[in-house]
Order: C-alpha cells, then sequence, then structure tokens
C-alpha cells in the first residue's frame, strides 16, 4: 500500500565537517534509494547528545548512524519554516536573555493548551536567527548545556542542504522526517505551512528526486491535503504520509475544531487504520499503543492490525536515560543516568513486536540494538 515509493557554513562547529577534506562522491546518476529493514529515526537530531533541532544535532544523528532526521517545523511572522518542537520558544532558546524581544513575552492558548513565553510566529526570521538554541530538559541532560548558546535555529532549507552537503560527500542518502506542528493553528493565523513545504521540498534535488521523505502530523486534514497534493503534482518522488497519534482518549485538534468524535484511540482499531490507510503510508503511535509500560511486555495487536492495511509502523519515542524508560529497565532511581543496558532491552522489545522502525534520541545506540538484533535474526 505504500503508494510512492554554502554549507560548511557554521559547519565547522559540526560534527562530520572537515574543512580539509575536499573528497566527495560522484552523485551525478541517481541512485536508487534502498529503506533499510529497522528505521532508525534521528528525533529532533541526536537530541540525547545536542541542544533539538539544531544543525549539530541533525549532523550527530547522521554520524551515528540514524536512516532519517526528524524536524519539526513550525512558521515565522514571514513565512519561514524553521525547526523547533514548539512556537513557543521560552525552554528552547536564549530569548528570554535578550531586553530587544522582552516585550514580546506573552501567553496564548494552542490547540487548547496554555503557553507563556516568545513565539516564534510573532517574529521574522531575520529576528530569530539572532537567537541561540538551548537544551530544553537540562536536568536530564546536563552533558548538552556546553552547547548552550552555540547554534542557531535552522530553516527547513538549511536542513535540506545540511543532508544534501553529506550524500555529496558521501554518497549515503538521508531522509526527511518532517512533522507540521500545530497546522489547524497556524492556518487560523494565515501562516499556512502546507503549500511552503511542499514547494520548499520540490525545489531542491535532493528532497525532489533522490533521498525518502516521510510527512507527519498529529492532525488528519492537512495529512489528506498534503496526500492529494502529492497525487496532484508528482513533484517529489520518494514522499509519503504518516499519521501520528497521541493518547488514545484525546483527539486531533482538527477534530475538535470539526466536532468529529472521533479520538485517536477509534483511529487505532482496525476499521480506524483501515481508514488511516486511505491517505497515509504509514502510523507513528506513541510507545503505549504497542507495548504496555509494565511487565508483562506482551505486545498488543496494533502492529499486526497496521500492517493488516499495508502502514508500515514507526513508534515513538526511545530514549536512553532512567527517565524515560519504564521502570522494569530502569538502571538506577537516578533519572537522569544513562542507561545503556535498559535501552537495548526496550529496542529489542519493539523489534520484536514487529515494529518497521522507531523514532529515537540516541541514533547511535539505535543503529547498535537494530544491528544487534538483524544479526540474531540472521543466525
Amino acid at each position: 500500500m505504500l503508494k510512492r515509493t554554502t554549507l560548511c557554513l557554521s559547519l565547522a562547529l559540526l560534527a562530520g565537517c572537515n574543512d580539509d577534506d575536499n573528497t566527495s562522491v560522484n552523485t551525478s546518476a541517481a541512485p536508487q534509494y534502498q529503506a533499510p529493514q529497522l528505521l532508525i529515526v534521528g528525533h529532533r537530531g541526536a537530541s540525547g547528545t545536542r541542544p533539538e533541532h539544531t544543525l549539530a544535532a541533525y549532523q550527530k544523528a547522521i554520524d551515528d548512524g540514524a536512516d532519517f532526521i526528524e524536524p519539526d517545523l513550525v512558521p515565522t511572522k514571514d513565512g519561514y519554516l524553521v525547526a523547533r518542537h514548539e512556537s513557543e520558544i521560552k525552554e528552547t532558546s536564549n530569548i528570554s536573555t535578550l531586553t530587544q524581544f522582552a516585550d514580546r513575552e506573552q501567553t496564548k492558548v494552542i490547540d487548547g493548551v496554555s503557553y507563556s513565553g516568545w513565539f516564534t510566529e510573532d517574529f521574522n526570521l531575520n529576528e530569530l536567527k539572532q537567537l541561540k538554541a538551548r537544551e530544553r530538559i537540562p536536568d536530564l541532560r546536563p552533558n548538552n548545556t556546553q552547547y548552550n548558546d552555540v547554534y542557531d535555529i535552522p530553516t527547513l532549507e538549511e536542513i535540506i542542504e545540511l543532508a544534501d552537503a553529506h550524500y555529496r560527500k558521501t554518497g549515503k542518502i538521508i531522509g526527511l522526517y518532517i512533522e507540521t506542528k500545530h497546522p489547524s493553528y497556524f492556518a487560523s493565523l494565515d501562516l499556512s505551512m502546507e503549500d511552503t513545504l511542499l514547494k520548499t521540498l520540490a525545489k531542491y534535488e535532493y528532497t525532489r528526486d533522490i533521498a525518502p521523505v516521510y510527512l507527519q502530523s498529529f492532525e488528519v486534514s492537512n495529512l489528506q491535503y498534503l496526500d492529494a497534493q502529492l497525487e496532484r503534482l508528482k513533484s517529489l518522488k520518494h514522499a509519503k504520509i504518516v499519521q501520528l497519534y497521541s493518547d488514545k482518549n484525546t483527539q486531533p485538534a482538527d477534530y475538535v475544531l470539526n466536532n468529529i468524535p472521533n479520538t485517536y484511540g477509534d483511529l487505532a482499531t482496525p476499521e480506524g487504520l483501515k481508514f488511516v490507510a486511505s491517505y497515509a503510508d504509514g502510523v507513528g503511535p506513541s510507545k503505549t499503543y504497542i507495548l504496555p509500560n509494565t511487565q508483562p511486555a506482551t505486545p498488543t495487536s496494533f502492529v499486526q492490525d497496521a500492517h493488516q492495511y499495508g502502514l508500515k509502523v514507526h513508534p515513538y519515542t526511545l530514549r536512553s536515560e532512567n527517565s524515560f524508560l519504564p521502570d522494569y529497565l530502569d538502571c538506577s532511581n537516578d533519572p537522569a543516568e544513562y542507561c545503556e543496558a535498559g535501552a537495548l532491552k526496550e529496542f529489542e522489545l519493539f523489534f520484536k513486536a514487529g515494529v518497521d522502525g522507531v523514532f529515537t534520541d540516541d541514533p547511535a545506540l539505535g543503529r547498535k540494538a537494530a544491528d544487534l538484533f538483524l544479526a540474531q535474526q540472521a543466525k
């Protein structure tokens, strides 16, 4: 059912950029992309080891063996798409220290949730480029704070150029797994992202003809729109659509706005998955759709049900700190401790459950876990 199959700018700061190495790979012949058996998605980059949604985090994910890097996109006031987990950027940048923007602090309600701080949609790109990124969860990832105020907020164009530069240097194709954040909210501000996103992807040979591009959202109607546009335009050779799933008893924001009563739980039933397969190629559920956080870790039927309708399954998010692991896999009571043994076991449990790939903040460990699992399967 799979329907479709500049730089070293500040790359001197990024892992993998060597000004003394000018070697490159001949990329004149368009390669045939081969999907891996188990997809490792660098969630917001390698966000376990670098501040999330920075070029450094994306490059680190690539260097650590990720097959895809995952930018979350939000718009600026002048319509550019930039990578932040939310448009509110108080916790992920140094904006609170910049007196010239102090008067723009405010409170907004986005999809029913109240946020206080500064918002990308209130800044033009030139203003946002004055900011520097910071670690979002310093208590759990104190090592990442050494990179605070080093990297700026990247645009979608810069992320594409990063992946393209790596491809032209190494021949390795890295996919982009792109989430449009809060699409209905931004549409209400006349900052719809979908057409800009498609136009930007089509502008670059790398995302148009070479690399796989997965487009994901927690809403439904914008994915249906993107699917229809991909079918109509046929400008992206390797683009696919992925439906994200939040808590089972909650609803997509566009369903709330349009008085559609269905929940994510409804979309996770066999009937719901059949509907999702009418516009999507895959699903991205939170972990507990597949495995409970308590023992025994017996998989649900979600993967089997999704596969019945040709949907790939990429759950989120596997992380390596005790705080994010099921209690029975923790290495200690320290929530910030890096627990390799427990994390490797969690990867194995999801691979055994039949998933097609995973989102992870630790692509290096994800790559190791996938290689170990596939080697065992081959025996």
